[in-house]
């Protein structure tokens, strides 16, 4: 638990499973807040569901060919940017286009994360490791889902977005300095 990679590791895959979390229990709320529809809500999560699961058809090849902390980053980059086009506007497309690209990052970054714990242990460690990792990342997840709401009432859309960036940042620098070093 206390190696380096299995921090970063850990870390990658609670912030984006905490984002994408957090992000998809304020947009349909944010959404009707807006005035759209409940029909354009529950088509935006539907592709955000869609956009969540269909990638893993290549993810897997994508980390054989880049190497899994190179997906993972890529997935934390696409978490920022899901952020910057909620950012752009309150249109339908910003926000259908935010959750379909946090879709797609969370995939890249959960999966790369969570191949990345697989590498950090040895078998006899493994059923531990796995406990911490899944304690760390479900435990924040259930935490932000929680604040949603809240700071999506105290302080609006635009606020769970700019959200985003911090944990994007403070995750990025190690984990792409550990993906250098390889």
């Amino acid at each position: 638990v206390r190696q380096p990679r299995f921090l970063i590791a850990v870390a990658c895959a609670a912030a984006s499973f905490a984002a994408m979390s957090l992000v998809m229990t304020a947009a349909p709320l944010a959404m009707i807040g807006c005035g759209l529809s409940q029909d354009d809500a529950a088509l935006g999560i539907q592709w955000h569901i869609v956009a969540m699961f269909a990638p893993s058809f290549v993810t897997g090849r994508l980390m054989t060919r880049f190497g899994k902390e190179r997906v993972t980053a890529a997935g934390m980059l696409l978490i920022a940017v899901s952020a910057i086009v909620a950012l752009a506007g309150l249109e339908l497309i910003n926000f259908w286009g935010s959750l379909a690209i946090m879709g797609i990052g969370w995939n890249f970054s959960f999966i790369g994360a969570t191949a990345m714990v697989t590498d950090c242990h040895t078998p006899g460690e493994r059923a531990k490791a796995q406990g911490a990792n899944d304690f760390m990342v479900f435990g924040t997840t259930a935490a932000v889902s929680f604040l949603a709401g809240s700071v999506l009432h105290n302080s609006g859309w635009a606020s769970i977005n700019w959200l985003l960036f911090p944990p994007v940042a403070l995750i990025l620098v190690p984990l792409l300095w550990q993906a250098a070093r390889k």
